[in-house]
């Protein structure tokens, strides 16, 4: 099949938000707290730093394991990355990740606003402008042959979805309502169309996996 463009463990609220109104430099999820919507992740065994050593075995930490199997590099929109807007006043700010960043691979940010790539850690970040099909391509290249990780947030994937680029989805509905925020979806059956799909409940109390393959 070719490198995959693949979106991994994205959690979203009941009504379809993956995060809230009002992103800011403290709270990068808007008006919902992360556990809200990530806690499912946050509680499984294989949770990123973890060093306490319990945590939920099973299958979402089956997924949570899967994060990071055979990506070479990872899309994000901007908001992910920065809760700043316009054009790039503080080349200091870094993305939220601190000196270690998660990703392990190039991370692609689109954008209208240029700025220089730099690296931390392992990470080097790309600031790209361009449509989803253009962005993929690059992305592609420096995936070393491996799939491509559609980070979010949600108004991202739906530009990728829309394009008809997503290969797989797995998204994460937790039993909350948010509201308000940047949406996903109205409802998960929007993408039966072009995807085939596996609903599987959490052993965490109300999360609903859903999995989706192109057909």
């Amino acid at each position: 099949m070719g490198q995959l463009l693949r979106v991994q463990s994205f959690s979203v609220s009941a009504d379809g938000y993956g995060a809230g109104e009002g992103q800011s430099l403290e709270r990068p999820f808007g008006h919902v707290d992360p556990p809200t919507l990530h806690g499912w992740a946050f509680a499984s065994a294989s949770w990123p730093g973890r060093t306490d050593g319990v945590g939920r075995r099973g299958l979402d930490d089956y997924l949570v394991r899967d994060f990071d199997h055979g990506i070479g590099a990872e899309i994000m929109g901007r908001n992910k990355f920065s809760p700043h807007r316009g054009p790039w006043n503080d080349h200091e700010w870094q993305g939220w990740w601190g000196d270690e960043p998660p990703f392990h691979t190039p991370v692609f940010v689109m954008t209208h606003h240029p700025r220089p790539s730099f690296t931390l850690s392992d990470t080097t970040f790309h600031f790209v402008g361009g449509d989803p099909a253009a962005v993929l391509e690059q992305a592609r290249a420096a995936a070393g042959g491996l799939d491509v990780r559609l980070g979010g947030g949600a108004s991202v994937i739906r530009q990728f979805l829309d394009a008809d680029l997503v290969d797989t989805l797995h998204v994460a509905v937790s039993p909350v309502e948010l509201g308000a925020g940047t949406r996903l979806w109205t409802s998960p059956d929007e993408l039966r169309d072009r995807f085939e799909v596996d609903v599987v409940p959490s052993e965490r109390g109300g999360v609903v996996h859903h999995l989706f393959w192109r057909k």
